[in-house]
């Protein structure tokens, strides 16, 4: 199939060649009048696999010739590209897109006449810096059309990995918490002992907190801030009786992100859930639906500023991590509200 190549796309001017293209493989746009336009990563494929030929001032391009040209027009190329390439292996019918996606795909067997993308694709390098106010964006965009958001992630060989993203809306089956007489705690180092065993028991049948300590029990400091602001405990140190606010700037002198995790724990506590430290994970939390005793935790969360820059390799080392224990990594990104973001690994 001839083609030539006219600023950022390849003209294939034969309407017959065109069709049997657009209609086998999807690939091009029909142009009015008879012919097809390609854009340049179409055209990269086909001339890789050897199913056109391109003119270029009347002199035809080389593959080299022309993924060069292609890289020299839109940044990103050779990336897009490999992702391109791979999906189109799989199967699928993918398009370029322009503005914040990069390719759009459709579901395997289906065509662009009778069927909408079922993704939108981002094609990015490993050493990519990840926004999560952009990704947060995006997620939204996609899951408003009614499609669902896919990385393509390549590392410095080569090598793809997918992960698909979506929003989350965690909810578990804890009783909400409850004032009542507040429990006595004392301050040490920086944890929460409550050695009355009888107030022990409270805490821990009302919303499972804290780790039993022979009769008593150990709270972390997030768990004492938000007992103290529901009027379920009262805290004194060696100087006496504490305010939360005191117990407050104690943990931020004392712990890194304290305000972060705080928030994090008090929203995922109002969603009736089980929040426990994710220390042995490398996250914030690992998070339960209901009893700790009952049932394992379902989810690693780990709290984010809403305008925080985060790299892969840190996003699929904890991707990979959850996997490996069987549990489901939801990002809390926390700005004027607190949502939750998931990233899993896809194979497509």
């Amino acid at each position: 199939m001839p083609g030539e190549l006219i600023d950022d796309s390849v003209v294939v001017a034969d309407g017959k060649e065109g069709s049997r293209h657009y209609n086998k493989g999807n690939f091009g746009y029909p142009m009015h009048g008879g012919g097809l336009e390609l854009d340049l990563i179409e055209a990269a494929f086909l001339l890789e696999c050897d199913r056109i030929e391109i003119l270029r001032d009347g002199k035809q391009m080389t593959f080299e010739e022309l993924y060069i040209y292609a890289s020299s027009v839109h940044e990103g190329f050779d990336i897009a590209y490999i992702v391109y390439r791979d999906l189109r292996g799989r199967g699928f019918v993918v398009k370029a897109e322009s503005g914040g996606f990069d390719l759009s795909v459709f579901p395997r067997g289906s065509t662009m006449s009778n069927s909408r993308p079922a993704y939108m694709v981002r094609a990015v390098s490993e050493r990519t810096a990840v926004c999560m106010t952009d990704l947060s964006g995006e997620v939204a965009q996609t899951e408003n059309a009614g499609r669902r958001l896919l990385y393509g992630v390549v590392d410095e060989e080569g090598d793809l990995t997918y992960y698909i993203m979506s929003a989350r809306d965690p909810r578990g089956l804890a009783a909400a918490d409850k004032a009542g007489e507040a429990v006595r705690g004392r301050l040490i180092r920086d944890r929460v002992f409550v050695f009355d065993g009888e107030g022990a028991k409270k805490l821990r049948a009302g919303g499972f907190y804290g780790k039993a300590d022979g009769k008593g029990l150990q709270l972390s400091l997030i768990e004492g801030c938000h007992l103290m602001s529901t009027g379920e405990l009262e805290t004194e140190s060696a100087s006496g009786i504490m305010t939360e606010s005191e117990l407050k700037e104690f943990g931020r002198r004392s712990q890194n992100e304290f305000d972060l995790r705080l928030r994090a724990f008090k929203d995922l506590r109002n969603r009736g859930l089980v929040v426990k430290t994710g220390f042995k994970y490398g996250t914030h939390f690992r998070v339960y639906e209901g009893s700790p005793d009952d049932c394992h935790a379902r989810y690693l969360v780990h709290a984010m500023q809403a305008s925080e820059v985060t790299m892969w390799p840190e996003i699929s080392r904890t991707v990979r991590l959850s996997g490996g224990v069987k549990k489901e990594i939801l990002f809390c990104r926390i700005g004027s509200s607190v949502e939750y973001l998931e990233f899993k690994w896809f194979r497509p």
